[in-house]
């Protein structure tokens, strides 16, 4: 089962989220949580991407992203250690927080798409909601496996594994090839 391509992008928008706002590490490097205008940017580069627009985020929008990503990176954790349980509870939380709902919008070229909305049209609920409902369809089905953090040592960045043979481990072709070089010089 492979995702489709809405729940795809709110759920790499959910681990772009984690990855820019929340503080760890990324390849062996401590990254600190952006504050001020960096929070800005660092919300618009997240939110962005996959030919979307850059949204233009206020102060307030993205003080309440870097607090929801920090429950999605909670999210994130727990799915890896085996505790789907706790998952759920956390985004039970966070749906019911949100008000997230879905929604048939109109698409441009006609039709329709299923959209997830919050409880208000600002960007931060919305972007929360539809991150929070995309994450649940993915521990609601059997695609929970495809998220995950990064398994290199000093590295906890998330990830959403669209492989083939759901193997990926790593955040990053450079953590994975940190951890192979590590693991050849260890058995010099």
């Amino acid at each position: 089962m492979t995702f489709d391509s809405h729940v795809l992008t709110l759920v790499e928008v959910a681990a772009r989220l984690v990855n820019r706002l929340t503080p760890g590490q990324r390849g062996g490097h401590d990254v600190v949580a952006p504050g001020g205008d960096a929070l800005w940017a660092a919300v618009a580069e997240a939110l962005g991407g996959d030919g979307r627009r850059t949204p233009v985020v206020d102060a307030e929008s993205a003080a309440k992203l870097a607090r929801h990503a920090r429950l999605l990176r909670e999210v994130f954790e727990t799915v890896q250690a085996g505790d789907l349980a706790r998952a759920a509870e956390l985004l039970n939380h966070e749906l019911a927080d949100t008000g997230a709902r879905p929604q048939l919008d109109p698409l441009g070229g006609g039709g329709w798409h299923v959209h997830f909305h919050g409880h208000d049209d600002s960007l931060a609920t919305g972007w929360a909601a539809g991150c929070a409902t995309g994450l649940a369809l993915a521990i609601g089905s059997d695609l929970a496996g495809r998220l995950g953090v990064c398994l290199a040592d000093r590295c906890d960045r998330v990830f959403v594994d669209t492989s083939r043979n759901a193997s990926r481990r790593f955040c990053s072709t450079a953590c994975q090839n940190r951890t192979k070089t590590a693991a050849y010089r260890g058995r010099l």
